[in-house]
């Protein structure tokens, strides 16, 4: 017997139907959130965001506790906007998993289909590509697909430049090695440093970007992700700079009463020890 909506949103065990059962409450225009029913795609999709970079924050943090609320947020957000879109009449939820499954099955042939397994890791990559791109192609419906279509205009820019270049790469468009890289990053910075020179707010503005662009660059050519490396290099400002608040604040004096120099010093200070532990 199928159980009312009362009783399943109050079944600790009723799984993911539980949940869609919230969803669904909490947008009914008689009985639901006030909040909740207001939005709509675009007002959810900052929280879409913000929820994927607290997974990632949870998991470079090796935070294990913390991951399994921070996955449960995120799923929340794939059942709201297909909450929404099921009353727009646009998808629904099981049209959503019966998608991802379908992609899943159809990406892998050599795990789902009659391919081979025996295949490197890179190898395997190449054909994901590949069978992306004609999916791309098909989904085209007649009209001309550029390389560059389909990167996300919404991704975090890093990790946006990093597959634009990925993407491009995979055509031939690339430098042939890391010393060209190295060199381009030499030539955007000349170019940002004349465009100082010339007060052009603009051309600083392009020319940093570029170099950022480059900076990017050079991170693929060494097998880095640039949008780990840089939330690395924050939390490793954060932790350092916390340390030369505390060696002040247990002098009994505040942050902004010590001067640049001694501020250094304790910086050197908190490296130093990191290097030796």
């Amino acid at each position: 017997m199928t159980k009312s909506a009362d009783a399943l949103i109050h079944d600790p065990g009723g799984g993911i139907a539980r949940l869609r059962a919230i969803m669904r409450r909490l947008r009914d225009p008689e009985r639901g959130c006030p909040w909740d029913i207001e939005q709509d795609f675009a007002s959810i999709a900052p929280y879409t965001i913000e929820e994927a970079h607290e997974v990632a924050d949870a998991i470079e943090r090796e935070a294990w506790d913390e991951l399994e609320g921070e996955l449960g947020d995120l799923l929340l957000q794939s059942v709201y906007h297909a909450q929404m879109a099921e009353e727009a009449g646009l998808f629904t939820f099981d049209s959503v998993v019966q998608r991802i499954a379908d992609k899943m099955v159809a990406r892998h042939p050599h795990v789902f289909g009659d391919e081979s397994r025996d295949k490197s890791a890179a190898q395997q990559t190449a054909d994901w590509e590949r069978i992306k791109a004609a999916e791309r192609a098909a989904n085209g419906a007649g009209r001309r697909v550029r390389t560059l279509d389909g990167v996300a205009a919404g991704l975090p820019a890093l990790s946006r430049a990093l597959k634009l270049q990925n993407r491009a790469a995979r055509v031939g468009f690339d430098w042939p090695s890391i010393h060209e890289v190295e060199d381009k990053i030499a030539e955007e910075l000349a170019e940002l440093a004349e465009a100082r020179g010339a007060q052009d707010p603009a051309a600083v503005f392009e020319e940093f970007g570029d170099l950022l662009f480059a900076m990017v660059n050079l991170a693929r050519h060494l097998g880095i992700d640039p949008e780990a490396a840089l939330r690395a290099g924050n939390s490793k400002f954060i932790r350092r700079f916390n340390d030369v608040e505390d060696a002040l604040e247990a002098e009994g004096r505040p942050l902004g009463t010590a001067g640049l120099a001694e501020m250094e010093a304790l910086w050197a200070a908190t490296k130093r020890r990191e290097k030796i532990t």
